[in-house]
């Protein structure tokens, strides 16, 4: 083979290349988050008060812990469907959203007129949080695993289970904005619980689809 045939067949190559598994992730989601949205909107809605809600820094502390735990999520899914990539530090991600949560849980601490610990914790919402973030983050879970088929995971379950917290985390996102349950005492219990329960399902379900 000549000079111009290598570079021709270089370039061939190079042409046929498949997209990075981020670029597939992103479409993925952004095809699967109006699915989910759409459940939302049919299924629960907005609460109420909303707009005045937005003034509640206890209201808006909410989205920022499901956002930080969504893209901690997506950039440790992405890590780990590398070939032979390990959780390793990549884990300390998930300090962030833990951290917004203390620090929100110690805000809500000395205001003088919060509410008893059971009433804050009970809230008015844990059943259906318990139901809604789930299927809110089922249609996000199947576009993330689908993407990360793409990859190469070393850990199949891990990654699994990281698709599933990045769903979740997408998803309580969208089921924030219906909660009227804003201490961050509720959102450190059930949102984590509905978090682990997806987590787990993308655990089991990544150890098949994500299997090299």
């Amino acid at each position: 083979m000549d000079t111009d045939d290598l570079i021709r067949t270089l370039a061939a190559d190079n042409d046929t290349h498949e997209s990075p598994v981020g670029n597939v992730l992103l479409v993925a989601l952004l095809l699967a988050i109006p699915v989910s949205a759409a459940i939302f909107l049919s299924q629960l809605g907005m609460r109420k008060d909303v707009m005045t809600a937005m003034g509640n820094p206890l209201f808006d502390l909410k989205f920022a812990v499901t956002i930080a735990l969504a893209g901690a999520a997506i950039a440790i899914s992405l890590h780990l469907s590398r070939p032979e990539a390990t959780l390793g530090r990549w884990a300390w991600l998930l300090a962030i959203p833990v951290g917004l949560l203390g620090i929100g849980m110690m805000g809500e601490m000395m205001m003088p007129n919060r509410a008893p610990m059971p009433v804050r914790l009970i809230g008015t919402n844990s059943r259906l949080c318990l139901v809604a973030i789930p299927l809110l983050s089922l249609p996000l879970l199947a576009a993330a695993l689908l993407a990360l088929r793409r990859g190469a995971p070393s850990h199949p379950a891990v990654t699994g289970a990281f698709a599933g917290l990045l769903s979740a985390g997408l998803g309580a996102t969208l089921y924030a904005s219906h909660c009227t349950d804003d201490s961050p005492l509720f959102v450190a219990t059930w949102y984590t619980i509905a978090a682990v329960l997806v987590a787990a399902v993308g655990a089991m379900a990544g150890s098949r689809v994500l299997k090299f």
